[in-house]
């Protein structure tokens, strides 16, 4: 199967949907190119697949791991999950979003943050929290154009790709 014309009008309309084990090797892909080439994520190697199933199990309310399709491929993923593990941080998730480079500026960001974010509340969720390493414009243009608020800066809390990384971090009352 090629991979579809993301520019053709026809192959546009976006798909998000719960992810199963069959897109792990394309939510991998993305991941991992994330992993190897950019500071979005502070894993320094990609996770091995057993980390993806045990994702895909979901064992609280608001946790959630989506998928896009755009033509039928994977295109982006995203995830909601525990933000601390004491008792009284339950009504709040951390969320994280990833995208295929051909994902990228089409909508499909804010496609998985809307279904992420109603299926969020439906389970009682009350603040979603992203941290988004810096410099991303592109993402932090999209969480503030979904109504994040940036709350904080931590300098240099990560060591990527040579250099010292800052984390921003984002809230959204849901």
């Amino acid at each position: 199967m090629s991979s579809p014309n993301l520019t053709d009008p026809h192959d546009r309309a976006v798909s998000v949907r719960p992810a199963t084990a069959a897109d792990l090797p394309a939510v991998m892909a993305v991941y991992d190119d994330q992993v190897r080439t950019a500071i979005s994520t502070f894993d320094l190697e990609p996770p091995p697949e057993s980390v993806w199933r045990q994702r895909l199990e979901q064992p609280e309310p608001g946790d959630h791991f989506l998928v896009a399709e755009v033509g039928g491929r994977v295109v982006g993923h995203a995830r909601s999950g525990g933000y601390r593990p004491r008792p009284a941080y339950r009504h709040t998730r951390e969320v994280s979003i990833y995208l295929a480079d051909d994902g990228r500026g089409r909508g499909v960001g804010r496609a998985l943050y809307d279904e992420l974010h109603a299926r969020m509340a439906a389970d009682d969720v009350h603040a979603a929290l992203a941290v988004v390493a810096l410099p991303n414009p592109a993402s932090e243009a999209l969480h503030r154009a979904l109504g994040y608020e940036r709350v904080g800066v931590l300098a240099e809390v990560g060591h990527k790709l040579g250099r010292w990384v800052d984390t921003a971090l984002y809230q959204r009352l849901l």
